[in-house]
This record gives C-alpha cells, structure tokens and sequence, in this order.
C-alpha cells in the first residue's frame, strides 16, 4: 500500500504490481502457447527446421501468425527465441524484467537460470 498526503488528506492507494505481474504472466503463458504452436506448424512444413527467427513465423507461405507479440515485461521487446539440434525454448522476461534463460543446449537443457522467467520449450526441462 502507497500513501501520500494531499491538502492535509492521508490518501491510501493500493500496491497494484503484483496483480499486474499476475496478469502479464497468464498472458504470457497464452502467448508462448500460440508461438509454440506456430514453431511446430512452421517445424513440420519446413523440412523439420525451426525458423532463425520468430519473425520468420509471419512471412512463411502460408502465414502462421500475423504478429510476433511483445513481451509483456519488457513491452518494446519480442519474447526472447533460441534453438539447437531440433530443440527450441521461448521465453518472457517475467516479472523481474531481467532474462535469466540463455538458451537451449543441443540436448533440449535449458541454459542460464530460469528464476522467474515464464517460456515454454520442446526440451527436457520439467518446468518451464
């Protein structure tokens, strides 16, 4: 809870961050649903290749997604994308605003530390 006074009046305003973090990892986790979805679409019309790039998912014949969303904790930045060996790990900041994940490991392992990052991966990791 925030409070400030205003003309002698004590005004309490709630601490709304942590219902706003809530929020933008539920939509985060819908979104790195449908970007996975995109990836195993694109991964089965392509020769079983994953894109280079999450962009790549709009410009394919035919076209999978229409936008690569932004991260909703990092808003002016795309989820963050990496791929190895038939392996790929997409991820959002999280509330931290900081990327702990650094990529995927050609054995389908998580690289980096996950902290609070929300992704989603074909990979082994169990969590995620």
């Amino acid at each position: 809870v925030q409070a400030f006074a205003a003309q002698g009046w004590l005004v309490l305003l709630p601490n709304f961050r942590g219902t706003q973090d809530e929020a933008n990892t539920q939509r985060a986790k819908s979104e790195l649903r449908t970007l996975a979805t995109g990836l195993e679409s694109y991964y089965l019309h392509n020769s079983n290749a994953f894109p280079s790039a999450l962009t790549s998912l709009t410009s394919v014949t035919p076209r999978i997604i229409t936008r690569v969303p932004s991260d909703p904790f990092n808003g002016s930045t795309a989820y963050q994308y990496a791929t190895s060996s038939g392996y790929y790990v997409v991820w959002s900041y999280g509330p931290d605003r900081t990327a702990g994940i650094t990529g995927i490991s050609s054995a389908g392992a998580l690289t980096g530390t996950q902290a609070d990052d929300v992704c989603i991966t074909n990979g082994t990791a169990t969590t995620c």
